[in-house]
């Protein structure tokens, strides 16, 4: 950029322009310093957003379900609407009729809350999903494997949901053991992971996106004096930030259903096992 060198150091030279390198790599993405404690819990930016997200969602669904008008408001419609789309084509829809308003609480919980989290991506002053964590996809991923697992014991019995599953008597013998393994493999180990890793890495891979192209925008604009007309790439790195930013939008929406419906699919699969 014309005349200015910008630099990677482990010391910053703030007079010199030198974008400084971080000594540790992860404070680009960890935020350990604490915006306030109660007693001895700090509250860091990530573990605020968590609570502020929990927060919504209570707050949305108690202002939206609390009464039953004969003309609701827009709010309360668009609250019943998404519960009613989680009851109807989730709950309901994958897991069936009769068991599925048994877990509709859990799962109107996981939506709502990854949503909300998942939407803080593209909203302004904060910009930051909760679920770019790796501990949160996880943690629900778990939540989600011990119910599955447990409900397909509790269902199905040891030798039924186990048994069965890593001897399908439907495969030919020959190949009972190897269909076996990878369906042992499958169910109890790769479905959490999966399930966790989907969400981390699209929330990552869109907001790494989304702060690559706002921020480029800006070096360019705020460099116009030292590089004169090129400062107007900036300008096509905001337009292209913009459209990423509608396309992420969806894509909070969407990973937020998938991994809701995913999680009804395997409690499905653990009450009527296919063995």
């Amino acid at each position: 950029m014309g005349d200015v060198t910008v630099l990677a150091v482990s010391a910053c030279d703030v007079e010199g322009e030198v974008i400084c390198a971080p000594t540790d790599i992860n404070e680009l993405f960890e935020f350990t310093t604490p915006l306030f404690s109660i007693g001895g819990f700090n509250f860091t930016r990530t573990v605020f957003l968590i609570f502020a997200a929990m927060a919504i969602v209570l707050g949305a669904l108690f202002v939206g379900l609390r009464r039953q008008q004969l003309v609701p408001s827009r709010f309360e419609i668009a609250i019943e609407s998404l519960v009613g789309f989680v009851r109807d084509d989730i709950a309901k829809g994958v897991i069936g009729t009769a068991h599925g308003m048994r877990y509709l609480p859990y799962l109107l919980s996981l939506f709502f809350f990854l949503l909300v989290g998942n939407v803080f991506k593209v909203t302004p002053l904060i910009n930051f999903p909760i679920s770019s964590r790796m501990a949160i996809p996880a943690f629900l991923a778990m939540v989600t494997w011990v119910i599955f697992v447990f409900v397909g014991f509790a269902k199905n019995g040891f030798k039924h949901y186990f048994i069965d599953t890593i001897w399908p008597k439907s495969v030919p013998l020959a190949l009972r053991w190897l269909v076996g393994l990878i369906e042992l493999v499958s169910i109890f180990v790769l479905r959490p992971i999966t399930l966790a890793v989907r969400l981390f890495a699209n929330m990552v891979a869109g907001h790494l996106m989304l702060t690559l192209l706002l921020v480029s925008g800006v070096l360019f604009l705020g460099g116009v004096g030292d590089i004169g007309i090129k400062a107007g790439i900036g300008i096509v790195w905001f337009v292209f930030g913009l459209a990423i930013w509608v396309f992420e939008l969806v894509v909070a929406i969407l990973q937020a259903y998938i991994f809701t419906l995913l999680s009804a699919v395997y409690i499905q699969t653990s009450l009527e096992p296919a063995h």
